[in-house]
């Protein structure tokens, strides 16, 4: 699952620190940018709340986690053919439910599968490669958009989506 879950740590940190650019490339500033950006955070947020209630029912939750990918792989692809700012605001609505069926998915299925007395080591496994997607994501998102454009970053994040949800819906629960 962590292999899994670090293509869409990478897509997701392929845009951030660009995430601004893009924005003034649809016609937004600065403002659009922080306003769409919390639109995602705080619908994220609200959306864990009500979704984690529901996902506690559901017995295969590794296919909670995948829609979560899909779901954010069609946004990636979505920011294609989004023209305006205003567009943008429902783009990172579809994002935050999405990230809500994800994100609190996968921590509980990760803690089920941890050794409880080696807890720390195992989730520092996960800690320390997020936190490395994030700076790799950062610097080939930058390398992707600078040279080619927004379009193939955006094809490249959502293709590392779509991977991952193929490989969790193919591959037996046992290998995750």
């Amino acid at each position: 699952m962590i292999t899994v879950d670090s293509f869409v740590l990478l897509a997701e940190a392929m845009l951030g620190p660009i995430y601004a650019l893009y924005v003034k490339t649809i016609g937004g500033d600065l403002l659009a940018a922080s306003a769409t950006f919390a639109t995602f955070s705080i619908v994220a947020g609200i959306s864990i709340f009500f979704v984690s209630k529901y996902v506690d029912r559901i017995k295969e939750k590794e296919l909670v986690v995948a829609s979560g990918y899909v779901m954010t792989g069609i946004v990636f692809l979505g920011y294609i053919f989004i023209q305006s700012a205003f567009q943008l605001f429902f783009l990172q609505i579809f994002l935050g439910i999405g990230v809500a069926l994800l994100r609190p998915t996968f921590d509980a299925l990760l803690t089920k599968y941890v050794n409880k007395s080696r807890a720390v080591s195992q989730w520092g496994v996960w800690e320390g490669m997020n936190t490395m997607m994030l700076g790799v994501g950062a610097l080939v998102g930058g390398i992707i958009a600078a040279n080619y454009g927004f379009i193939p970053l955006f094809v490249a994040m959502a293709t590392l989506c779509f991977a991952s949800a193929s490989f969790i819906f193919f591959l037996p629960r046992k290998v995750l």
